[in-house]
């Protein structure tokens, strides 16, 4: 079910030095462990094996093969690096999720019924937002992925439950704003 998704490890930055090391800004939690999860590939498809790995100030340092100078570096400034999910490990904490195992799922209402479905999950700096398009169409709707807010999330069975959705959906507010 999720083997086959592509997970955001890291996006190479500006190279560092002249014999073609590279800034990356990883998204692991342990940002020195990039390179743990075997070749990553940019959207293209395109392979790199990261060697040498080592923390930088607010990112980590790496070598990457067949990357040998200033020059080849600065080409990939911006590239994005990913992992096959099932190149991941496992979570034994029921409470915790990868993101892409969270993207797809149906939205579900305290009844069961479809509300719409999880467009992408964001953190701002204060926790995880679940970002819900939904069924009726419309402007999407940003949820707090809390247990208040989603008690239940079944990655099996597809779905998130989401508590007070109308709540959420709520753009009253926005309507009296005047510039």
């Amino acid at each position: 079910m999720t083997a086959d998704k592509k997970v955001l490890m890291g996006r190479i930055g500006r190279a560092h030095g002249v014999a073609g090391q590279v800034r990356i800004k990883a998204f692991t939690a342990d940002p020195l462990s990039i390179a743990d999860y075997g070749p990553l590939t940019d959207p293209s498809g395109r392979t790199y094996r990261l060697t040498d790995v080592r923390p930088g100030k607010e990112v980590v340092v790496a070598r990457i093969e067949g990357v040998g100078d200033r020059a080849a570096a600065e080409a990939l400034n911006g590239t994005e690096l990913y992992a096959e999910r099932s190149q991941l490990p496992p979570d034994d904490d029921p409470d915790t999720f990868y993101h892409t195992d969270l993207v797809g799922l149906e939205a579900r209402d305290e009844t069961g019924a479809a509300i719409g479905h999880v467009d992408g999950v964001y953190d701002f700096g204060a926790g995880d937002i679940l970002d819900v398009a939904p069924k009726a169409g419309g402007k999407s709707v940003m949820v707090p992925f809390t247990r208040d807010a989603v008690p239940q999330v079944d990655i099996d069975a597809g779905f998130v439950a989401i508590r007070g959705f109308e709540a959420f959906a709520d753009t009253s507010a926005d309507e009296d704003e005047s510039p």
